[in-house]
């Protein structure tokens, strides 16, 4: 799924008053931000998004500072602006712009025509959202997306840069298949590669005033000679320590700390054996934020946190991990996506939180596009934010996910699907609030047949539950035909993992279990 070609093209609504800040830290902490990264809610503006959803005639000064007064008294504390793919969204010493021909085709699309109208109107986006979100009290970092391949199977497309086509000899799988698309990834192992990627972050270190850089490694997750990831990951520690030695210099020249932040896989060891030694990196005191997360297929709600606090020892005082939640949700990799929505966000940040989390990051939750939920739900998530007193007894619903990014032979966490045969169990994390008033957990059965007459046992926790009612929607599920509601008690849900157990009753046809969640004050 590319998100710049299935982005709506409506507005975010201007937001009145004053959110709620998410529990923000007062004070100046990190990169002499107006709100420390502890407690803080980030959100990453991608680099098609607003020009991809932006009419012609919002090509001005002005309609490029709306995107940031959208967030203004919200609780937005942090805004990464990515402006950067294979090309950049600006036009570039290092890279060809996004508006740039390809084999004298010159691109006709929204995103690359309203770049290129910027550029012609001697105005820079990324400086002037930098400038607009000091103006509204909102930290400006610059995010870099370090290996970017989106459409690598059609090698006419736009995106590409011309250093990508020339050198096929300096990708993971040289004369490989194009998909999947990280097989043609830039291979880190190769200097040239290495060369080609700093050349960018000098250029934008040089070129914007920001409170920090993040190295978004999740785009795409891929870097190094396929299986001998975790033995060459000395060479990703030799570029973010570069990279930290350019940001400290530039700190001296701008007068204010700049910050160093890495996008990561959810699980340090799977990071690791991907060559994203993020705890590593972290000792040796070259970065100041970690983001665990996926890279899109699902949300994974299960990020160990507290595994990542507790590998960083002392240097969880000063290094920040904050998980990162994505557009799409999947039971299962085969299972299509289905979109997450407040509830889903609300569990998972409700499990971080309660897993040691203080700060959370949004990938692909931008004002239009990809956003997963509506534009009223959007005003409602921007405004009151993810803190303690707005999850206490909100809908919340913890589904059971899986793993996207892994080493090979690192396990994923799938789970689901799983036939009923005999008793089973599956396994998935939650959590609980004092103002919590009712609980449920949904299983999702998938379309054999006999599935409308099938009966189900379910304990949750070693508690057998009353018998299950049909879920009255199916909204929000994948790879369902028919889904039960087990309700229990509040109290039946534990903090950290909760164990579903399930049996089939007269199982004439044996039935195939697609979706398990727990849901909390949904009734």
């Amino acid at each position: 799924m590319l998100h710049f070609l299935t982005d709506g093209q409506r507005w975010l609504r201007a937001l009145g008053g004053c959110g709620l800040l998410l529990g923000v830290v007062a004070g100046a902490m990190a990169g002499g931000t107006p709100a420390g990264l502890r407690g803080a809610l980030i959100l990453n503006e991608d680099n098609s998004h607003f020009f991809g959803s932006r009419p012609a005639e919002a090509m001005t000064r002005q309609g490029v500072e709306a995107l940031i007064d959208g967030y203004a008294g919200s609780a937005v504390t942090h805004l990464f602006l990515n402006p950067n793919s294979m090309r950049t969204s600006y036009r570039s010493a290092v890279r060809d712009a996004i508006w740039e021909p390809v084999n004298g085709v010159v691109p006709t699309g929204l995103w690359p025509l309203n770049a290129q109208r910027l550029d012609a109107a001697g105005l820079d986006p990324y400086a002037i959202w930098i400038a607009r979100s000091r103006h509204h009290g909102i930290s400006p970092w610059i995010s870099m997306r370090m290996n970017d391949v989106h459409a690598a199977d059609d090698p006419e497309s736009f995106l590409h840069s011309e250093f990508w086509r020339r050198h096929p000899e300096l990708r993971r799988v040289p004369g490989g298949p194009a998909v999947p698309w990280v097989s043609q990834a830039l291979n880190y192992a190769h200097p040239a590669v290495r060369a080609h990627q700093l050349d960018l972050v000098r250029e934008l270190l040089e070129r914007y005033d920001a409170d920090g850089l993040e190295l978004d490694w999740m785009r795409f997750g891929y870097h190094l000679t396929p299986g001998r990831e975790r033995e060459e990951r000395e060479i990703l520690s030799d570029v973010v320590r570069e990279v930290r030695q350019l940001t400290e210099t530039w700190a001296k020249r701008r007068g204010h700390p700049i910050r160093l932040g890495v996008r990561v896989p959810a699980h340090p060891d799977a990071a690791a054996g991907l060559g994203m030694d993020a705890i590593e990196w972290a000792r040796r005191g070259w970065v100041d934020l970690i983001v665990p997360c996926p890279f899109w297929s699902t949300s994974d709600f299960d990020i160990p946190v507290e595994l990542w606090r507790e590998r960083l020892g002392d240097r969880a005082v000063d290094v920040v991990v904050a998980p990162g939640f994505e557009h799409n949700l999947r039971p299962s990799p085969q299972a299509k996506p289905v979109a997450n929505d407040l509830a889903t966000l609300r569990g998972f940040a409700a499990s971080a939180r309660q897993r040691g989390a203080e700060t959370l990051y949004l990938f692909n939750w931008m004002d239009s596009q990809t956003r997963p939920v509506s534009a009223e739900d959007y005003a409602v998530l921007i405004k009151g934010g993810l803190g303690e007193t707005v999850l206490t007894g909100a809908p919340r619903r913890h589904p059971l996910t899986y793993r996207d990014t892994v080493p090979a032979g690192f396990p994923n966490g799938v789970q689901l699907p799983v036939e009923l045969k005999g008793t089973i169990s599956v396994t998935l994390p939650a959590t609980r609030h004092a103002g919590d008033t009712s609980a449920s957990v949904i299983i999702g059965l998938a379309g054999r047949a006999g599935v409308e007459q099938t009966h189900v046992k379910v304990r949750l926790n070693g508690r057998e539950l009353p018998p299950g009612e049909p879920l009255a929607s199916l909204t929000g599920l994948s790879a369902v035909t028919r889904a039960l509601r087990f309700r229990c008690s509040p109290e039946a849900v534990l903090d950290g993992v909760n164990t579903v157990t399930l049996e089939q009753l007269r199982p004439e046809a044996v039935q195939e279990v697609s979706w398990v969640e727990i849901r909390m004050n949904t009734d």
